[in-house]
């Protein structure tokens, strides 16, 4: 907690509480009553302080809140038992920031809706997403140990809305933002400069559990950057999956991760849960470059890292997309997949392909040292041809196609058409064979274990002692904090 050089200003009815924002100065703290009930849609005024140091900012929490001091923790539904709880109403925000406002830290309150709304396109808004100058963001904003949920039966567009600058979500939990006809997100961000942390939350949507991008930036030449994305949980609960025949009401599933528009971007020691076909075809990560509604051709996704995360139960991995097939816009570019575990890729029990990389007219991905175990293709070649294409040091499964394009064979002749003077090398492939790929590759039988998993051993004579991924899979698991939510498979 930032020391408090000003005043404290308590706060027991939701009269007070705007009055307590409109009023408070930086270094000043809001000091919500806890468990007490906060009915209305609040903002954050634009106070016009300089910031820059822990005096500068205004802290809204809860008065004698029970919180961890230390970064790190993540808060849990039970956990915010007692925090004081701002509820909209309708389909307003429970908390917005007003444009400019800045240098606000909104710590261990609880933010939802009244069970009256049926609708409600953001809990919390930073930033309209419409401003046309960078002056007008809301910056410098950190939501920290909050729980923002909807409600089950609810139809809630997103738990934040990021468009804002220098700003952050740390050790929060944010759940149930679904809805039924149209995407819906835990945290979304598309006209936001950055730079961003989310670090250390529990995020559950419907639609993408985070996206960047999603919609053309108002603001000339923006693109999201500098996004640190790391020790999070991303899941959909399987409850929400309707099977075929089903009358039950079901709410539109598409993917876990997605950038649209985005660079500097670093995904690291995160773990993705649950994501079957419905509304998309069943990709749990996306990297693509989308000038949304054609009015964005900056638009564009690069430098990217995605390290040491686990990816589990989806219908397909990683889909890349190197330019908008309908609207002019950036290429997706330096992209590196690194020391990734990805487990029960299962086309057969989450529907799709199965596949662990789709990929068309990328330039500069790097793959390597991943080990994905799925039912479909390794890379599935699409479009237009992938540049400078690296392929190293992994664990695959080969299953019928392996490495397979349009309209031509599998192995050497699409890493010809499809990926010119790419390296593909060290890898271990199981269930291939050796006459299709390039060599300084090995290669196994296909071995099930008793539950029908993939398996096997490194063969003697692999040209890399130890291909697939390095990872500590406890370590990652242990850093999401995964064991706090049951996922039934």
């Amino acid at each position: 907690m930032p020391k408090i050089e000003g005043r404290v200003i308590n706060v027991s009815s939701e009269k007070d509480l705007q009055k307590a924002l409109d009023e408070a100065r930086p270094g000043d703290e809001v000091a919500l009553k806890p468990g007490a009930e906060f009915r209305g849609s609040f903002v954050l005024p634009r106070k016009g302080n300089a910031g820059g140091n822990e005096s500068g900012w205004i802290i809204v929490t809860s008065a004698q809140a029970q919180l961890n001091p230390e970064r790190g923790v993540r808060i849990s539904p039970a956990s915010a038992s007692r925090f004081p709880r701002l509820v909209s109403t309708n389909a307003e925000p429970a908390l917005r920031a007003a444009p400019g406002a800045g240098y606000y830290r909104i710590i261990g309150l609880e933010l939802t809706v009244a069970p009256s709304v049926k609708i409600n396109y953001g809990i919390v808004r930073l930033g309209e997403g419409s401003e046309l100058s960078a002056d007008d963001l809301p910056h410098h904003i950190t939501v920290d140990r909050c729980y923002i949920h909807g409600l089950p039966t609810s139809n809630i567009r997103r738990g934040i809305a990021l468009n804002c600058a220098a700003s952050a979500v740390i050790d929060s939990w944010i759940s149930d933002c679904h809805e039924a006809g149209a995407d819906s997100q835990a945290i979304c961000c598309w006209n936001g400069p950055g730079p961003f942390e989310i670090s250390g939350n529990y995020l559950e949507a419907a639609g993408e559990n985070v996206m960047f991008g999603g919609a053309d930036p108002s603001i000339p030449m923006l693109v999201p950057s500098d996004i640190t994305f790391t020790r999070n949980y991303c899941r959909k609960p399987p409850s929400w999956r309707v099977l075929s025949g089903s009358s039950e009401s079901k709410w539109s599933v598409k993917n876990l991760f997605e950038l649209k528009n985005a660079e500097r971007v670093l995904i690291e020691n995160n773990v993705f849960d649950n994501n079957w076909v419905d509304a998309q075809t069943g990709y749990a990560i996306l990297f693509k470059s989308v000038n949304q509604d054609g009015k964005a051709p900056w638009s564009k996704t690069g430098n990217v890292i995605f390290r040491a995360n686990i990816v589990r139960h989806v219908s397909s991995a990683i889909n890349i997309q190197g330019s908008d097939p309908d609207n002019k816009s950036g290429r997706t570019a330096l992209i590196l997949i690194q020391n990734n575990l990805l487990q029960d890729i299962d086309s057969n029990h989450w529907g799709g392909e199965g596949a662990f990389i789709k990929i068309s007219g990328a330039a500069d991905v790097h793959v390597d040292h991943n080990t994905a175990l799925g039912t479909g293709s390794i890379l599935i070649a699409y479009g237009d041809p992938n540049q400078r294409f690296v392929f190293t040091n992994n664990v695959v499964s080969n299953n019928t196609y392996g490495i397979k394009g349009d309209s031509v064979s599998s192995g050497t002749a699409t890493l010809d058409k499809f990926f010119p003077g790419s390296t593909v090398s060290g890898n271990l492939i199981i269930g291939g064979s050796p006459s299709s790929y390039p060599s300084g590759n090995c290669f196994a039988p296909r071995l099930l274990d008793r539950d029908g998993a993939v398996r096997a051993a490194t063969p003697d004579g692999c040209p890399n002692k130890y291909p697939g991924c390095q990872l500590d899979e406890a370590a990652v698991l242990a850093a999401a904090r995964t064991a706090d939510v049951e996922t039934p498979h």
